[in-house]
């Protein structure tokens, strides 16, 4: 099993939509939906490393137009 984590998202105002819609079209996306609160999308990602997770983050989700700041939360198994 590789790596879980949860993507915290803001964006500019009224590009929620759009942001979700881009993230869901990246390799290793699980699911991204619109949120109400602090962050506008939250995503879930998995990936085979943390390298590959940041990767994915840096190269290919904070490129798309809209996105203003990410928080990275990754799964931990505590069981």
């Amino acid at each position: 099993m590789g790596v879980r984590a949860y993507i915290l998202i803001q964006t500019e105002v009224g590009k929620a939509a759009y942001v979700a819609g881009h993230v869901r079209e990246i390799p290793g996306v699980i699911g991204a939906d619109d949120v109400t609160g602090p962050y506008d999308v939250v995503v879930h990602a998995e990936a085979s490393s943390v390298d590959e997770l940041g990767r994915m983050i840096v190269s290919r989700l904070q490129m798309i137009e809209g996105i203003t700041r990410t928080l990275t939360c990754p799964v931990v198994n505590l069981e």
